[in-house]
């Protein structure tokens, strides 16, 4: 589905704001809560640890990264998506990526046209390696908030 820039801003801001916010900013290297090398905005990708990064360069990762996530939405929902529905399942892809995205109960529901059931999937994803983080819990209560508005 091809977004007009004022749609794109919409959600976008929406995204940053809520990645961003859960994400936190570090611009040296550490390892995650399960152990995996993580920088800037939750980046994974290629990080070791000792890597150091420039907010500016962690915000074009910040922005190439959620420009990915969106394309994943776009790859495996179908459904039309208000602005915080978008930003919620941009967050939630950023996080865990296409194929968890493209396979998972949340994508099959909004596609057949159960928004509020898919915007409940989002609280079963709270596990990081089978571990249930309390940092993953208040996400995904975040991004199912984000995701309902305008569904019920």
């Amino acid at each position: 589905m091809a977004l007009t820039n004022k749609q794109r801003a919409g959600w976008c801001a929406i995204a940053v704001t809520l990645v961003g916010g859960f994400e936190g900013l570090r611009l040296a290297a550490y390892a995650d809560p399960v152990g995996i090398p993580t920088i800037c905005f939750g980046e994974t990708k290629g990080v070791r640890l000792g890597q150091r990064a420039t907010l500016a360069q962690c915000d074009a990762m910040l922005a190439d990264s959620l420009a990915i996530a969106n394309g994943a939405v776009d790859a495996c929902i179908r459904a039309p998506l208000p602005d915080y529905r978008r930003a919620a399942l941009v967050s939630f892809a950023y996080n865990v990526g296409q194929a968890n995205l493209c396979g998972s109960t949340l994508a099959r529901k909004m596609n057949a046209g159960d928004a509020l059931g898919a915007c409940d999937e989002l609280l079963r994803w709270t596990l990081a390696k089978g571990i249930r983080l309390p940092g993953l819990v208040k996400r995904r209560q975040a991004e199912r908030n984000l995701c309902l508005v305008g569904a019920i």
